[in-house]
């Protein structure tokens, strides 16, 4: 199978060379600078308005190069103030097809789904014989003349896009213009399909992700890997896990990447300063490495995407993660200001499940957060988020112990550290001691291993004040019938510290039995605290938590993931529980008798109406909506929610756009 748009993808021909046209002729634009435009070097001759200009006549080759800038920049003021005579609208699927893909012999299909419809898709492949899937990113593909047209509108665009003003439209707008004016004056004209094919990997190259663009849109994939130069990128995808792509970057190109990223995440990375962590401006965490001093295969770069829509406790207990009853047991324990850190290796969950718990935080609780990098996502209207700092020029690096330092001034109830890993620690503690409510993650793999961790090198917390911990949540990512899934490995509550032994007691209050995939209860000492503390009595706790599951079951099967619609409902718990249980019952009994309920959307869920992934468009159906098969992917051209392909394994094409819908706005 041939690389899509490889043209485009090695910046295309050189600017002075010709595009040959279909029917044997040249298409080369005119009007933009070309080779036979520029001022000759000592000694040769150039063509300057049809003249030649001999070695000795330097100056006036550089007035007749002045002139002719002068010319061109004339002519462009003229065709922005007079506006493009090209006739621009939106793209339809009769504009003709953006990209076909051929699976590879040795290789079967086994999914496609659109991106960013109808610009790019994803095709997912098994090789029966390597054992392994393959992650295919396909975009719109140019023939030679439309990537050097592209090559010399990335080189002219690039100055009206960098002094946009404030005044100015939106930047998909100034591009478009901008566009539609360049293309006037290379006097080229150029199909419907071809415009949005170009306008398409600008909007890519100068507002996305430049190759990865496709990676970053899709919703399946976790982590964004590059090991070095020519080397293929690994993703995590959500259902495949590590996969190999067919996107790669040459040495130059990756460089240059590398150093784009960090800029536009306010960092500068150079060969002194080789290693960067940050945060892009989306908010996925990046860690770049430039050169091949510290990575000797070459520049690299991991990327961990945030997510816009946080997991809710919904998401979890659908997910297997945890059961109904871990749920509302964590419900109940932070509602009662229990403290807790979630534990776990690399990408098990911690952060995930600290954020999702976070939305059981009551209405008006004042919540400070401190991260190293953006990732927690809270729907709370009394929230500070801070973030460290590294040193800028002369100032102070301001790391998370100075910022739990400071956030102590600011009174909060509820303090929410991103990981716990040195002398903040017992900062982070004495706040627990002090009557705080803290939440945290850290990288261990038992209850056991985290206490251990706690008390030695280099957090070095006392005994005496692990104590003041109530909860340890261990998270793990393992496999179950052959997927990986992460599950809550124990919830364990701390005790006190044994007079006899001086060790530090705990007790598992819910255990993961890995044969059955199932949660085991035992009995919570906490739980009867807090029913103490309440005034309650056993009936009374028993009758509270129930209640508790239930409200969960409920938003479980009536489809409520929205984060900011979960909260909203928790909220409204606490105002009047036994009128939102009623609210819910009742949306629940009007989905059954619609057929829709026990994972349906409901008049309570925000997913009503369906969604539109990454904006790809009206396309794919008569009502304006894109159509959806599983996981809501968007569609084009088939019933199943994904781009239509071939049933013949030797010639199967994914074509974008072989069906009939409506209009898309052009690239999101």
């Amino acid at each position: 199978m041939g690389e899509p748009n490889a043209e485009s993808e090695r910046g295309g021909p050189s600017e002075g060379e010709a595009a040959a046209a279909p029917d044997g002729g040249s298409r080369k634009p005119s009007g933009a600078a070309g080779a036979d435009e520029r001022p000759s070097k000592a000694g040769t001759t150039s063509a300057t308005d049809g003249g030649t200009v001999a070695a000795d006549g330097d100056a006036t080759t550089t007035q007749g190069g002045a002139i002719d800038r002068l010319k061109r920049q004339i002519r462009r003021t003229i065709e922005v103030l007079k506006g493009s005579s090209i006739d621009v609208r939106p793209y339809r699927p009769g504009d003709g097809v953006f990209a076909e893909f051929e699976v590879p012999d040795g290789q079967e299909l086994v999914d496609r789904y659109w991106v960013n419809a109808p610009y790019a898709y994803v095709v997912i492949t098994y090789d029966d014989e390597e054992s392994e899937h393959y992650y295919y990113a396909v975009e719109p593909e140019l023939d030679e003349f439309e990537a050097e047209l592209l090559a010399r509108a990335r080189v002219d665009i690039r100055d009206p896009l960098l002094y946009q003003t404030d005044a100015e439209p939106t930047a998909e707008e100034t591009l478009r213009r901008e566009f539609r004016s360049l293309l006037e004056q290379y006097g080229v004209d150029v199909s419907m399909r071809t415009f949005h094919a170009l306008l398409y990997y600008l909007a890519r190259d100068f507002r996305g992700f430049d190759r990865i663009d496709p990676l970053m849109h899709d919703p399946h994939i976790e982590d964004i890997s590059c090991d070095g130069y020519d080397l293929p990128i690994f993703v995590y995808h959500d259902e495949y896990t590590d996969i190999e792509t067919n996107v790669s970057y040459a040495a130059d190109d990756l460089d240059d990447f590398v150093i784009r990223l960090a800029q536009e995440s306010g960092r500068h990375v150079s060969v002194g300063d080789p290693v960067v962590g940050t945060t892009l401006p989306d908010g996925s965490r990046v860690e770049l490495a430039l050169g091949e001093e510290v990575t000797p295969r070459g520049s690299a770069f991991t990327i961990r995407k945030y997510a816009e829509e946080p997991f809710t406790p919904v998401d979890l207990i659908e997910n297997g993660t945890f059961s109904v009853a871990e749920m509302a047991y964590l419900w109940l324990c932070i509602e009662n200001n229990r403290s807790l850190i979630f534990a776990g290796g690399t990408a098990s969950g911690k952060t995930t499940s600290m954020n999702a718990v976070s939305m059981f935080i009551p209405p008006r609780a004042k919540v400070l957060t401190i991260e190293d990098t953006r990732e927690l996502s809270l729907y709370h209207d009394n929230w500070l988020s801070s973030v460290t700092r590294e040193r800028l020029h002369e100032g102070s690096d301001i790391d998370m112990y100075d910022l739990l330092r400071s956030s102590l001034r600011h009174r909060p109830e509820f303090i929410i550290v991103g990981e716990v890993r040195g002398n903040e620690a017992v900062t982070l503690f004495q706040a627990m001691n002090t009557g705080h409510t803290t939440f945290s993650t850290m990288h261990a793999d038992s209850i056991e291993t985290v206490i251990n961790r706690l008390e030695n090198e280099p957090i070095n917390v006392p005994r005496a004040m692990v104590q003041s911990l109530d909860l340890l949540c261990v998270q793990t990512l393992t496999r179950v019938e052959g997927e990986r899934v992460r599950r809550s490995k124990a919830i364990g509550e701390i005790g006190e510290i044994d007079q006899r032994t001086g060790e530090l007691d705990y007790s598992r209050a819910f255990r993961w039995d890995a044969g059955t995939d199932s949660f085991e209860r035992s009995d919570s000492s906490l739980i009867e605290e807090i029913q103490r503390d309440r005034g309650w009595s056993r009936t009374e706790r028993k009758r509270e938590m129930n209640r508790r599951e239930r409200f969960l079951e409920l938003l479980a099967e009536l489809g409520t993931t929205d984060y900011r619609r979960f909260t909203a409902l928790v909220n409204e718990y606490y105002a009047a529980p036994e009128r939102v249980m009623d609210r819910l019952e009742a949306a629940r009994e009007e989905a059954s008798g619609d057929g829709s309920a026990d994972g349906g959307a409901s008049a309570n869920s925000p997913e009503v109406g369906g969604s539109d992934i990454d904006g790809g468009g009206d396309v794919g159906t008569d009502d304006g909506e894109p159509s959806t098969g599983s996981d809501d992917r968007g569609d084009v051209g088939t019933d199943d929610g994904k781009p239509s392909t071939k049933a013949d394994n030797g010639d199967s094409r994914a074509n974008v756009d072989d069906s009939e819908g409506g209009d898309t706005d052009g690239p999101r």
